[in-house]
């Protein structure tokens, strides 16, 4: 890819955002940007009592975010974020409009077991329901591509960087 793109990797929590953001960085060689450590301390502390956030609670941190991807326009970059509403994806597009999402999807169970074994992550498994019920899935007139998140790491970063390059570049 001549110019890279700005990647966010989106999903419900425990899809393996924070585990494929990394790769799919290293891979495509651009940065990579933890999307939680864009969260204001309230919101972290919100989440860790179980409670989920709400719009006013993620405005913020989208347009953090969002700042960071509009910075990289015609650099590259990845950065994860559930994005799991339109409007929060939406948002951030308006910060940074060529932004391409992977939508790591899978099963909940898969999701669920894999929630339950991680350690020092705030986000409770309680929390999963709403996450899901929560979920807007990518729609045809948004850039960006679903990746099963069944398997290994390096087999899903591979699955994202396969769909990545059938995109269109970047216009920026």
């Amino acid at each position: 890819m001549s110019t890279p793109h700005v990647v966010v990797v989106m999903g419900v929590a425990g899809t393996g955002k924070t585990t494929i953001g990394p790769l799919l960085a290293a891979r495509l060689g651009v940065p990579y940007a933890e999307g939680d450590d864009f969260h204001p301390p309230a919101n972290i502390a919100k989440m860790s009592a179980g409670t989920p956030l709400d719009d006013d609670d993620r405005w913020p941190w989208l347009d953090a975010i969002g700042t960071w991807a509009h910075e990289r326009a015609g650099l590259g970059g990845v950065v994860s974020c559930s994005a799991l509403k339109r409007s929060y994806r939406d948002r951030l597009r308006a910060a940074a409009p060529d932004l391409v999402f992977v939508h790591l999807a899978g099963d909940r169970a898969l999701i669920e077991d894999r929630m339950s074994h991680r350690q020092g992550h705030f986000m409770p498994t309680a929390l999963l329901d709403s996450q899901f019920a929560t979920l807007q899935p990518l729609q045809e007139d948004e850039a960006g591509v679903v990746v099963d998140v069944s398997g290994s790491p390096e087999e899903i970063t591979g699955r994202a960087v396969s769909a990545l390059t059938a995109l269109p570049e970047p216009t920026a």
